[in-house]
């Protein structure tokens, strides 16, 4: 579990009423992915305490020109699409743009939450400007490489984050192995800001009789879950392959997936007794969660997995690999079952453990909301503006007029 007091942050003494925070990304809701949940998320508790938040992010294909954030200032930036992530598109640079905007209205810090080469010119621009930033570790680019062909980029993908995020006054991590695996790939200034669930919304209490029947499942019948992206690095296959060992055992058991991607085409072929949710968000999303039993989670390319701790407090019985969120919330036995990475004969039983024993996996899904009914947005959003706050009174105390300049993004530098 997550001991607060190791990641309590000690406040500054002289705290400004507000901050006026410049945060760029990549992704931002109504995008489906947990980064963009986490940000839309922080962004909104931010403005309710009363800061204000300039967000700069790349026009999406369905963006409409209008914003619709209150008390959000939303700054769109030219974008070339994501190959493999036709719904996504990655920021270009915005060097010349962002001096404009910063100097014409300086924000108090800069937050960079996505790595490429827009969140590299805020990184430039805030160093030139002699502006605090800050930055987010949230997805781990150099394993997803292996999973798209550019294995051989791993090493110069690595250096160009480890770069970019040492640049900064402050990279935050949602776990503590996170935190520490970065600091051993000579990451400095690593800190550590967990992540919250929405405990109102994903609960036991949505479990819904008639969406079960939808599937084919009557009371008494093991339904598995899978919410997320349906691609390469969040190893769907484990899940298909654990399914069907299942059903050996199991045969009224269904399998749901909650999500879309550029594997759901190929997973209907191969896996048509599956059932395709497709993309649920809010309340729907939530029941989807509760009206399953069993959770599996195969992927080990999570900085975090936003999925499991939702997975837990809609009281699912989840297995999943001992890495990222899991490896903090889940107690093998208690409120869940870890195996460990990679060993994937040892997660497929696992799972056939606890869906054909039903009384052990009632216990599992039983505990499982209660332990992570602490894990609530209030105290990430306060978490995440104290160390805004830390980073900007160690600038302040810094502060020197001739910073050194930054080099241009380009190859050569990734690789330095």
């Amino acid at each position: 579990m997550i001991d607060h007091d190791d990641i309590r942050i000690e406040p500054i003494v002289e705290q400004i009423s507000s901050l006026r925070i410049a945060i760029v990304t990549e992704t931002f809701p109504p995008e489906v992915n947990g980064v963009a949940m986490t940000l839309g998320r922080i962004v909104k508790g931010l403005v309710q305490r009363g800061h204000s938040v300039q967000l700069v992010r790349p026009r999406q294909s369905s963006d409409t020109g209008i914003s619709t954030l209150d008390g959000v200032d939303e700054v769109l930036t030219k974008g070339i699409q994501i190959p493999t992530y036709k719904d996504l598109r990655l920021g270009l640079p915005s060097k010349a743009r962002l001096i404009k905007l910063w100097t014409e209205r300086r924000p108090d810090i800069v937050h960079v939450a996505t790595e490429g080469p827009l969140g590299w010119s805020a990184v430039v621009v805030a160093r030139k400007l002699n502006l605090p930033v800050t930055s987010s570790f949230h997805t781990n680019f150099h394993n997803y490489s292996q999973h798209y062909g550019i294995g051989l980029f791993r090493t110069i993908i690595d250096n160009y984050l480890r770069k970019l995020h040492n640049f900064t006054d402050a990279t935050m991590v949602p776990t503590k192995a996170m935190m520490q695996e970065l600091q051993g790939r000579g990451y400095n200034n690593v800190t550590l800001l967990s992540r919250g669930v929405a405990t109102d919304l994903f609960s036991p209490a949505k479990r819904s009789q008639a969406l079960r029947e939808s599937w084919g499942a009557s009371p008494d019948d093991v339904v598995v879950v899978l919410v997320g992206r349906l691609a390469k690095e969040k190893n769907v296959g484990l899940v298909i392959a654990s399914f069907e060992a299942i059903k050996l055992r199991l045969r009224s058991a269904k399998l749901v997936f909650v999500g879309d991607g550029p594997l759901r085409k190929q997973l209907e072929k191969s896996c048509p007794e599956a059932i395709f949710a497709g993309v649920r968000k809010n309340e729907e999303l939530a029941t989807h969660y509760a009206s399953g039993d069993v959770f599996l989670f195969s992927s080990l390319t999570e900085t975090f997995g936003n999925v499991v701790p939702e997975a837990l407090a809609s009281g699912l019985a989840v297995i999943s690999y001992d890495n990222a969120a899991a490896k903090e919330l889940i107690k093998t036995g208690q409120n869940g079952v870890l195996v460990s990475p990679g060993e994937e004969l040892e997660f497929v039983n696992a799972s056939v453990n606890l869906a054909t024993n039903m009384h052990k996996q009632l216990e599992v899904r039983q505990a499982a909301a209660a332990s992570v009914a602490h894990l609530g947005w209030e105290f990430v959003y306060s978490s995440f503006a104290e160390t805004l706050y830390s980073a900007l009174d160690r600038h302040t105390r810094q502060f020197s007029p001739t910073l050194n300049p930054l080099p241009s993004i380009s190859v050569s530098h990734a690789n330095a």
